[in-house]
């Protein structure tokens, strides 16, 4: 990773389904969770999920994250489906 990237990860369903487990993502001025968000559900086909009516969890740099949180570079971020018990 440069330091001008972010660190991409998806787990669980998220990571079979859209066939990748990490992007390296060039970082953008001012990004947020919800920007990068959009920007990966644009690429269409099963990426458009990340922002349907699926709840997903995030976390920026291991500790818990909401859509408005910032991302800069160097940043991991992680998405993955909520965790259920029973």
């Amino acid at each position: 990773m440069t330091d001008q990237n972010l660190t991409v990860r998806f787990f669980a369903r998220l990571r079979e389904e859209l066939d990748t487990e990490s992007l390296e993502l060039p970082a953008t001025p001012g990004q947020t969770v919800e920007g990068l968000l959009s920007q990966l559900a644009a690429r269409g086909g099963p990426w458009a999920q990340l922002q349907g009516d699926q709840p997903l969890m995030v976390a920026v740099n291991q500790a818990m994250a909401k859509p408005s949180t910032p991302v800069t570079p160097g940043d991991e971020v992680a998405f993955f489906p909520p965790v259920t018990g029973g």
